[in-house]
């Protein structure tokens, strides 16, 4: 089977929205989950098994003690070995991202629920129970979205004109969706599958493609490709700045980790045996950095603490493996 033939495949279950260029509360707590909701989450977890029905995204809380996936119907966290449902309301997030401070995401309200569908932008700040909204709610719908991780810019694929932007395209805010600027994203010639931002610095942007891996220094205006002839899926800068995992596929699918600097070498990380599947999403625990979990196109979802040396598995094809 070939690339082209196993990405189609795959991408007909992703989440990922490929692009060609051409009620909701006032959060005011912490991100991070108190011990009374880790204790919560445990309960839920003997309660209610998991299934995730579709992976809209892949973060860890800031303390790095719960992995969270968003999916149709809330957000599901794992949490010392038991998986269970977030705190909070159950709407369907698309875009999920997060900072050191806040969750970022996109999406449409639960069933029965009298807000605005789309939710245009969304921001929590007490580690999902509330919501607030940021604006373009019944305008857009962010599939691709990514943060960075300290400095809480955010860049999304806009899909169409709406009121706070003119014209669809690659656009980034750095005061949570009051004012948006548009890249003009010269270089860029392939469709989008996947986006990254340097966890420190704003202006870095990472652009997964159909056709290789791109790389802006200037906020999106200008990339360059630092892989062809491949397609990249996804991709994470490391939380130490220097390094960027890239999720890609060439008749096998492959995850690298790779430096940023000139020279930087390209490391391949050994994967688990995936059939006819791929790296849909990445994302590394911000207090133990040798820690990666990776979430599949079909569902499935591993961690390594040992930077890929060995994984254990923690969901299969959307069922939650407790261990």
């Amino acid at each position: 089977m070939s690339s082209k033939t196993i990405f189609t495949i795959l991408a007909a279950t992703s989440v990922a929205t490929l692009f060609m260029f051409g009620g909701l509360g006032v959060a005011t707590a912490s991100t991070e989950p108190s011990l009374a909701d880790t204790q919560a989450i445990k309960t839920l977890a003997r309660a209610a098994p998991i299934e995730l029905t579709h992976l809209h995204g892949l973060a860890y809380s800031a303390d790095g003690q719960q992995l969270l996936i968003p999916s149709h119907h809330g957000i599901a966290a794992y949490v010392d070995g038991q998986w269970a449902k977030m705190a909070g309301p159950e709407h369907d997030y698309m875009g999920f991202a997060t900072t050191r401070e806040a969750f970022y995401s996109s999406g449409h309200p639960a069933a029965g629920s009298n807000l605005i569908n789309p939710f245009g932008l969304i921001k929590s700040t007490d580690a999902g129970k509330t919501w607030r909204q940021l604006g373009l709610e019944g305008e857009s719908d962010f599939h691709t979205l990514a943060t960075s991780y300290e400095t809480n810019a955010v860049y999304v694929l806009n899909y169409g004109p709406n009121t706070r932007m003119p014209q669809a395209g690659l656009y980034m805010t750095q005061t949570d969706g009051l004012t948006w600027t548009r890249a003009a994203a010269n270089g860029l010639k392939a469709k989008i599958n996947s986006l990254a931002v340097h966890p420190r610095d704003a202006n870095v942007v990472a652009v997964g493609a159909a056709d290789g891996l791109y790389l802006s220094r200037d906020a999106g205006n200008h990339f360059e490709l630092l892989i062809r002839s491949t397609q990249v899926l996804a991709q994470w800068f490391d939380l130490n700045g220097e390094h960027l995992w890239v999720s890609s596929y060439a008749n096998a699918p492959v995850l690298s980790r790779m430096g940023l600097s000139d020279g930087g070498a390209n490391e391949k990380i050994k994967l688990p045996a995936l059939n006819k599947d791929a790296v849909a999403f990445i994302a590394q625990n911000p207090t133990r950095h040798e820690e990666v979990a990776i979430a599949t196109f079909k569902r499935s979802a591993y961690i390594t603490k040992d930077r890929g040396a060995t994984w254990t598995q923690i969901a299969d094809g959307g069922t939650a493996l407790d261990k």
